[in-house]
């Protein structure tokens, strides 16, 4: 190998070293932030009123997009959509069978494992939860129908759309929670 080589692979080494440890520090660094940013995971979400009273009109959230949710154990948080159907309140978790599901969406597998005790915050109001798998039932179809309205971007939800957005929930290819009140102890 001459030394004109050498010095090429050395800079492309170093050009693509520089970035991979601004991500880890970055990462790194959000784990005990107060909340998640838009690309890593944050801590325990500590700042914003902690709701207490009956529980709210979540239609609101058709105007949200991304909510923070933050899991007890281990303590971390992250941005996901949100959704509301029938007055209840839903996170979905999609790419469950996938590789990248497995290893991206964690969270969904230790919630689903019995981890399912968090707090969601809102427009800085926090929320005391416990998220609940639904694999089947007749609520599936409304949340396949806001899934695919809010998310999808379809003006409306065709019914071969919902049945097919409900059979990949009943599939395990995406996962639904309900957003549950829980007191805090």
């Amino acid at each position: 190998m001459n030394k004109n080589t050498k010095i090429v692979l050395q800079v492309i080494g170093i050009l693509m070293l520089v970035p991979l440890v601004t991500l880890a520090t970055l990462s790194v660094d959000n784990r005990n932030a107060d909340g998640p940013s838009i690309l890593f995971p944050g801590g325990e979400m500590t700042s914003g009123r902690l709701h207490t009273g009956p529980e709210p009109d979540w239609s609101f959230t058709d105007d949200i997009q991304l909510v923070e949710l933050q899991l007890n154990d281990p303590m971390a948080s992250r941005l996901i959509y949100v959704l509301e159907s029938e007055g209840r309140l839903f996170i979905i978790s999609g790419y469950m069978t996938t590789m990248l599901g497995r290893l991206w969406k964690e969270w969904a597998f230790e919630a689903d494992q019995g981890n399912n005790q968090g707090v969601l915050r809102v427009d800085g109001v926090r929320y005391p939860r416990s998220l609940v798998r639904i694999t089947e039932g007749d609520v599936l179809d409304g949340v396949s129908a806001k899934l695919i309205t809010k998310y999808g971007g379809a003006p409306t939800a065709p019914p071969q759309a919902i049945a097919a957005s409900r059979a990949g929930i009943e599939a395990g290819n995406s996962w639904v929670f309900e957003l549950v009140p829980r007191e805090i102890n």
